[in-house]
């Protein structure tokens, strides 16, 4: 069994930060590609921002210059630094991991959600 558990949600003013921690656990050998995704009421779950296993990034254009992802690889975590929020950020945020298993099984993860309010 595989889980990715998000943490760092929460309700913020316009111009504010906040920081998204996800941790991967179970039957993990290794981890290839993590990303968080965010879905808004009535739009479709999007990119935000991803990170290989060789820490190559790639961001949406509407978080670039705001948002950073990191990761740890040693600890099987991923981090979304977020700054400068604006209303239209305002979504689930959504953790993805695309992995392998202890089983040799390889396949894509994603963690429960965790809310993001940014108030105008």
């Amino acid at each position: 069994q595989v889980q990715l558990v998000e943490s760092g949600g929460d309700l913020v003013q316009a111009g504010g930060s906040l920081r998204l921690s996800c941790a991967a656990s179970g039957s993990i050998l290794r981890i290839y590609d993590m990303g968080w995704y965010r879905q808004a009421p009535g739009k479709q779950r999007e990119l935000v921002a991803g990170i290989t296993s060789g820490s190559s990034t790639n961001y949406a254009d509407s978080v670039k210059g705001r948002f950073t992802i990191s990761r740890d690889s040693a600890k099987n975590t991923v981090h979304l630094q977020m700054s400068s929020l604006k209303p239209e950020d305002t979504a689930v945020y959504y953790c993805n991991a695309r992995l392998i298993t202890r089983n040799f099984a390889t396949g894509e993860y994603w963690g429960q959600g965790t809310q993001v309010t940014v108030s105008s």
